[in-house]
């Protein structure tokens, strides 16, 4: 009997294989990063078929580290960076352009225009969605519109679209011999072209965006038996897919209405489970569907999306020098005892929830004589908690619940400081899990509950574990008046692009 599952986490900057045991815990990992590429201001692009090189190399790199192969596995799940929006001739295999990045913004005229037409929340009753230039539907019309005879040829079957997860399910079980194309709802409520009550593309959206659905995948749901791999994997069962955030969600167990989670990674992103009834923002969030087990009821969730938290520290480190690597931003930010009234808005692709201002662009405010390079190192920190703070007010209007914890995850979850000062601006508890790779293992999770290798969701929350607690300690009032500087920064930042 096999033994353990595995989980492609394909990223923004990398794609990891994890593999993992009954527990949860990591029995193996490989990783590699790829190529950022940036042909203008705003436009950010991936190569698809590096992506699927690089996920190649790391599953045999992962099994060969501690000695396994593909029968050892009972099945392998995918999370992935989500809207980031690939188009491939299926004859040959190709691309027909590099991905474009959920970050980027190229499509903010196609958003202008159908907001001029209808109103930026047009669409959000289907969808749960703004229109907004972050969503992979406008993203696949601007390269419909860019290429020529692409329209044509997706319309006869021909070319392919996916988010990152129907690209490597598509490759993973054999590519131009048969592969499979499907997509989760996870990953198609990113689209803006599926409606969450129906959970399949809507005709009148797909109409709007002159999208043909030949070229679209099979939505399928989160956690199922879609097909078997070939290579590598032969024989092994593709049984999980999810959205990046969602995985994490379902990974750090928060399985009951109400429960919360964060992850601090490139971007940052909330989650809210809220049930089997998708819940209607009235405060900048995002409705979407959190996961779907088989043939059970679709539970959906309530998100704030922020575009840059991490990518914050490697711009400090890759545009301006600031470090030379992204783990020593901590000790440069604990040079000074506080931010020196220095406030960083990263707001490179506009700012997300709750806001929704695709003209704002970063400003640092507050800047004097007696700032340093820590203060800006620290402001850069703390901007990622303010603009959690923004997105967990959001939630509690919208939810009327009162959050009583905080589970964290990701990459910046290593920042004592950071985690820290989060506790502290939010004036909640903050809890890192014992399996930080929260987002890898809720794919696994879906993969394994699919093939029979966990039985059931109490699985999941028995595995669970906390690791570190950060509580509160600060004092009302210097929290109050950090709220006021940083609400003031976040204003000065709007309407820079006209």
């Amino acid at each position: 009997m096999p033994s353990y599952v595995g989980s492609i986490d394909q990223g923004t900057t990398s794609s990891r294989f994890i593999v993992f045991d009954a527990t949860g815990d990591v029995i193996s990992v490989d990783q590699m990063e790829h190529r950022q590429i940036y042909p203008q201001p705003g436009w950010v692009e991936h190569d698809a078929t590096e992506i699927w090189r690089n996920v190649e190399a790391i599953v045999a790199g992962a099994l060969r580290r501690k000695g396994l192969d593909a029968a050892d596995l009972a099945a392998i799940g995918v999370a992935n960076q989500r809207e980031t929006t690939v188009l491939w001739n299926r004859k040959t295999g190709e691309p027909v352009h590099n991905a474009i990045v959920w970050m980027d913004t190229r499509t903010d005229r196609l958003v202008s225009r159908f907001a001029a037409e209808g109103g930026q929340d047009r669409l959000r009753e289907k969808t749960g969605l703004p229109l907004a230039a972050y969503f992979s539907g406008l993203k696949l019309r601007w390269l419909l519109d860019a290429i020529p005879g692409a329209r044509e040829t997706a319309a006869a079957g021909d070319l392919l679209f996916g988010n990152i997860d129907a690209w490597l399910v598509w490759n993973l079980t054999g590519g131009v011999r048969g592969g499979l194309h499907v997509t989760d709802v996870t990953n198609a409520s990113r689209t803006q072209m599926m409606n969450l009550a129906t959970l399949d593309w809507d005709d009148e959206i797909l109409a709007l965006f002159d999208v043909p659905r030949r070229c679209l995948p099979k939505i399928c749901s989160s956690s199922e038996i879609y097909g078997q791999s070939q290579g590598a994997l032969a024989g092994v069962s593709v049984a999980g897919i999810l959205g990046d955030q969602q995985a994490a969600l379902f990974g750090q167990a928060c399985l009951k209405p109400g429960d919360v989670k964060n992850t601090y990674g490139t971007g940052c992103f909330m989650l809210m489970n809220t049930g089997e009834t998708p819940f209607a923002s009235r405060n900048g969030l995002l409705t979407t569907v959190g996961y779907k087990l088989g043939e059970a009821p679709a539970v959906y969730a309530l998100e704030g999306s922020i575009a840059i938290a991490g990518a914050l520290v490697q711009w400090l480190r890759d545009n301006l020098g600031f470090v030379r690597a992204a783990a020593e931003i901590e000790a440069l930010a604990n040079t000074v005892k506080d931010n020196g009234d220095v406030y960083f808005v990263p707001a490179f692709s506009g700012l997300y929830a709750p806001h929704w201002r695709l003209s704002a662009r970063g400003v640092i405010a507050g800047l004097t004589r007696f700032a340093n390079r820590g203060h800006i190192a620290r402001a850069a920190l703390e901007a990622t908690a303010f603009q959690t703070r923004d997105v967990i007010e959001a939630m509690t209007k919208d939810s009327g619940v009162k959050i009583a914890e905080l589970r964290a995850d990701g990459g910046m979850v290593a920042n004592d400081l950071l985690m820290q000062f989060q506790a502290d601006i939010l004036d909640v508890a903050v809890v890192r899990p014992k399996v930080v790779e929260t987002t890898a293992l809720g794919a696994a999770y879906a993969a394994g509950l699919a093939a029979g290798f966990w039985t059931s969701t109490r699985d999941i929350v028995e595995n669970w574990r906390g690791d570190k607690r950060w509580t509160p300690a600060m004092d009302p009032a210097a929290r109050e008046r950090l709220l006021n500087a940083w609400n003031k920064a976040v204003k000065r930042s709007f309407d820079w692009v006209d």
